[in-house]
């Protein structure tokens, strides 16, 4: 039996009503007339929703409207948008950002849509003799679709095709908000823990969006679609949906899960913790099977569709999430019998089943990843082995990965920074409680007794505090922090999500009416009172501390400034041919490829194996190598000009063992530059680095390279064509 028909037991029992039948509705409660007639108030209820409907969709879109502006105007002030030259409103899109936004704009300059989408198929310039299918490797269906869209409207005369693109995203940003909103809303039945939640997103913007100076990485495209998503799956796991409600629902689902997966390609990852969070529930059945069975498929049919549209992409195949939805959905065909039975009972074959489907999950990925001779994520799984202390690597990508800050964890400042609006505090006072309540009803699940007795009245309330949308969200909380705990990178995935968590837990009826029952001063009114005098005096204090400093940010006027980099790519543009090869780093290309249109070695979208291994041998560049070897690398792959970085080869940005040359030096075999210990096994280069001693200009330097331009920052040098 599950959770929510034990609960309607035990309020039958005690001649209450069910719990979820007061959610959202108009008091049922009827007033007697001294003639014995009973008068409803049902009209007037009525009345009273639709109009806090209306006022509350009516604040949900301004908020999101507002949220949009606030973050156009911040883009526009930080960097005077509006007034520099075209080379730097490019350069500003930096590393892959660059990449992405660079095949919007092939698109449209493209003679004809036809003719773009040819070059995007059968790309020849992204990386260098190799023609690779750009729909297939990377996710960008949207910067296609928003090309069209922009040369089909008639409004070429009226915004430049760059303007169309960030609005677009900064429109976005209005869906975000008003998702997250909506999502608060309905966990606690009132539209004030919405406007809460957007007020906290919005405060903390440094820990919850970076859309304004990273406007077309992916994760600012897809976390709009996995909010409506989170949105709409809370609303199907209301009780007593209408059929027709229900289907639309997960329509809903469907459509934001294709969306979400269209365009990150790291949706299989975020979807499985999704699928882990389903998992979790499902077991300690505190969802119903039914709607968790759909919302399995729903993940896999959206996924396997985004496979379709990119051309049978083997990545998505291999995926752990299709392995593991699949398992335990085969395992649950072969454990019919896994919720009945006593506590010990459950528990061992709860273990069983945990067991299963996690051998069965890797026997699957490992078989098709086996069949399709997958290796396209291998890197991250190396790289996942090394952070969490499974052995040391000297593998280059892996380590590349683990230097960087955004793979970190955490940082301690993060929360310092939440506690300064009160989010981290009402968060952690609201997941305390309803932890215990989850808790609780899992015990009380598995335990499978619907027997009236003194113990089991006093957990009916934790009960009734765990509706099956609260329960999910509550463990989407808990295991996305897990996340971004560990990677900091991944923190807006937690950090907008809490501010939906927090605002609903102090909102809430059934979150209050917990609390003061533990305390014993619990009454309908006082919980009334708190639930909505406690979010104004939230609301109030925010406004009050951060107004001033939002409307000092908003004041606040700088302006693009990269001379050297402006420089750079005015000089190839007049001085190198349309098919001119360019290696270097791959954010850097990123930009050359943006700005110029030449040709590239090497990108910033990782996730290929062959791509993985060119750059390695394009990086040599910055290790200890002979020059005829590092020129043997460069032709193999067409290079005609190669530009160094002194930002790269003098580095100081991270501590030894973790810059770019040391990474190098290690994967070679080398002893670092520098004070410090290195591995026994190490040993001296035969060579000076190649990116020091290109610039004395010896003969075993020029035979090979011509320095044909440089500045404050780089360095240009054409190769000889030798027979």
């Amino acid at each position: 039996m599950e959770v929510t028909d034990i609960m309607t037991t035990l309020r039958q029992r005690r001649g209450g009503r069910p719990a979820e039948a007061a959610e959202e509705q108009p008091s049922e409660e009827k007033n007697v007339k001294p003639d014995g007639k009973i008068q409803s108030d049902h009209t007037g209820g009525k009345l009273w929703n639709i109009l806090s409907l209306t006022v509350g969709g009516i604040v949900a879109v301004c908020l999101g409207l507002l949220t949009s502006v606030y973050v156009a105007t911040l883009h526009e002030n930080d960097l005077w948008f509006s007034n520099i030259k075209e080379v730097e409103r490019e350069i500003s899109f930096r590393t892959e950002c660059g990449l992405y936004y660079s095949y919007y704009k092939q698109m449209v300059q493209a003679a004809s849509i036809q003719q773009g989408l040819h070059g995007l198929v059968y790309d020849n310039k992204t990386e260098s003799v190799r023609t690779i299918n750009i729909l297939e490797r990377m996710n960008v269906y949207q910067e296609v679709f928003l090309s069209i869209l922009y040369r089909i409207l008639p409004i070429q005369q009226y915004l430049e095709p760059v303007y169309f693109y960030i609005y677009t995203l900064f429109g976005l940003q209005a869906v975000y908000v008003i998702a997250l909103y909506v999502t608060s809303w309905l966990l606690s039945g009132t539209w004030l823990s919405g406007l809460l939640a957007a007020f906290w997103y919005i405060t903390n913007r440094i820990d919850t969006t970076r859309v304004e100076f990273t406007i077309p990485l992916r994760e600012n495209w897809a976390l709009p679609f996995f909010a409506v998503q989170i949105a709409a799956i809370t609303y199907l796991l209301r009780t007593h949906l209408q059929p027709a409600h229900e289907r639309l629902t997960l329509l809903a689902v469907f459509i934001a899960t294709l969306l979400f997966s269209l365009t990150w390609q790291f949706n299989q990852f975020m979807m499985l913790i999704q699928a882990l969070v389903l998992f979790i529930l499902d077991c300690f059945d505190m969802l119903p099977t039914a709607k968790v069975t759909w919302l399995y498929i729903i993940q896999v049919s959206g996924l396997l569709l985004v496979c379709v549209l990119q051309f049978f992409n083997s990545m998505i195949l291999g995926s752990l999430l299709i392995s593991f939805n699949a398992s335990v959905l085969i395992a649950r065909t072969i454990q019919k019998n896994l919720k009945k039975g006593g506590l010990l009972n459950r528990l061992g074959k709860l273990f069983l089943h945990v067991l299963f489907v996690s051998c069965l999950t890797l026997l699957v990925n490992k078989l098709i990843k086996k069949i399709l001779n997958l290796e396209s994520d291998e890197h991250i799984f190396k790289f996942l082995k090394a952070k969490f202390g499974f052995g040391a690597t000297r593998d280059f990508d892996a380590n590349l990965y683990l230097c960087e800050e955004a793979f970190g964890l955490l940082p301690l400042n993060t929360f310092s920074r939440l506690s300064d609006t009160l989010l981290f505090y009402v968060y952690i006072f609201v997941l305390f409680p309803m932890t215990v309540a989850a808790a609780i009803v899992a015990f009380r699940n598995l335990s499978g007794s619907t027997k009236v007795g003194k113990f089991v009245e006093k957990m009916e309330d934790w009960t009734i505090a765990l509706k099956p949308g609260a329960a999910y969200n509550l463990i989407h909380t808990v295991l996305f922090g897990c996340l971004a705990l560990s990677t900091m990178r991944m923190k807006y995935l937690w950090t907008s999500h809490m501010c939906v968590f927090a605002s609903f837990g102090l909102c809430s009826t059934e979150v209050w009416g917990l609390i003061l029952k533990c305390v014993r001063l619990y009454t309908s009114q006082r919980t009334c009172v708190i639930r909505y005098s406690l979010p104004i005096i939230t609301l109030l204090y925010i406004s009050y501390k951060f107004w001033p400093g939002i409307m000092d940010e908003l004041s606040e006027l700088r302006e693009f400034y990269d001379p050297d980099t402006v420089e750079l790519m005015n000089w190839i543009k007049s001085n190198t041919p349309n098919t001119a090869v360019f290696a270097g780093s791959m954010q850097l290309l990123a930009g050359v490829k943006l700005c110029t249109g030449r040709i590239l070695t090497n990108h910033p979208h990782y996730e290929d194996k062959n791509l993985r291994e060119r750059t390695k041998q394009i990086y040599q560049i910055y290790a200890k190598r002979s020059p005829e070897d590092v020129y043997k690398i460069l032709r193999s792959f067409g290079t005609d000009y190669v530009i160094l970085e002194d930002s790269i080869c003098y580095e100081r940005r991270h501590s030894r063992g973790c810059r770019l040359r040391d990474l190098l030096d290690i994967a070679n075999g080398h002893i670092m530059d520098g004070l410090g210990e290195n591995e026994p096994d190490l040993k001296p280069s035969l060579y000076p680095r190649f990116c020091e001693e290109i610039k004395k200009n010896l003969p075993s330097y020029t035979v090979h390279f011509t320095r044909v331009f440089q500045n404050k920052t780089f360095h240009v040098y054409k190769l000889a064509k030798h027979k």
